[in-house]
């Protein structure tokens, strides 16, 4: 599955090499300088991942992160921060000790944070951060760490298993069986196939397939998913009777279609 991020910084001179790397690796990155923006895409379309420069163009990375965390709790969060080791010289708009550290942490933690003494590091993990990096680290070690909170996001399943009726996808081995059949399969069918499993009932447009399979780069027809569509369809056999056409709009996956 094509795993969609936003990328939120004040400037980006320094984040290149990063968002280089992310492409090379074959994310979908979407990058803006405004928090603002950050909250209305996430409210019109899905993404998986947002990462964060210490400063936007119309917040600081602690307010925004703040902000966002009381709006959506669930996606994960990766702060790319200058010094993270440092300490913090002042607290943020809409940021108190008391924010960082609620009522109940120890007396010697709340007295560390009257005077000041707290990290950038700890304040964005306190604040609901899943990572955080450095622009100074070694590249290859972020995307490690990157790859690593991605992991979590792909691997929901407890058996990292998808399954409906006779069809079950396997997330660890990237395979598919119907029945006791195991079928091959392009990365575009898995990926479109999760999609599908993943969503049952809901009818899934061409623009919101294209989306969450070929990522918000792709530029191509949004008939290409008809193609991917009519070949998954042959490969899965009887079982293609659950993937239903929605006329004018695309598909819908049907659990146990008699």
């Amino acid at each position: 599955m094509k795993i969609n991020i936003i990328f939120a910084s004040k400037d980006f001179s320094r984040a290149s090499l990063l968002l280089e790397m992310l492409s090379r690796q074959g994310y979908s990155v979407v990058t803006t300088h405004r928090a603002r923006e950050v909250l209305g895409m996430l409210s019109q379309k899905t993404f998986d991942l947002v990462i964060i420069g210490q400063n936007l163009s119309d917040e600081d990375g602690l307010s925004f992160l703040k902000n966002l965390r009381s709006k959506n709790r669930n996606i994960p969060v990766i702060a790319v921060l200058e010094s993270p080791d440092t300490y913090l010289d002042h607290f943020p708009s809409g940021i108190t000790p008391d924010n960082l550290f609620p009522r109940q942490a120890s007396s010697a933690a709340s007295g560390g944070l009257s005077s000041g003494k707290i990290t950038h590091k700890l304040a964005y993990f306190q604040l609901g951060a899943d990572e955080c990096l450095s622009y100074s680290q070694d590249l290859h070690e972020s995307m490690a760490r990157i790859r690593a909170v991605i992991r979590r996001i792909v691997s929901s399943q407890p058996d990292e298993t998808l399954k409906m009726s006779e069809i079950e996808l396997n997330l660890s081995s990237y395979t598919v069986k119907v029945g006791r059949r195991e079928i091959v399969v392009t990365a575009k069918e898995f990926d479109l196939l999760y999609v599908f499993l993943s969503s049952p009932n809901r009818v899934l447009s061409r623009p919101y397939l294209i989306e969450r399979v070929w990522g918000y780069n792709y530029f191509g027809s949004p008939r290409t998913v008809d193609v991917h569509v009519r070949r998954l369809r042959s490969k899965l056999g009887k079982a293609s009777k659950y993937v239903h056409t929605v006329p004018c709009v695309g598909y819908k996956l049907v659990p146990n279609t008699k």
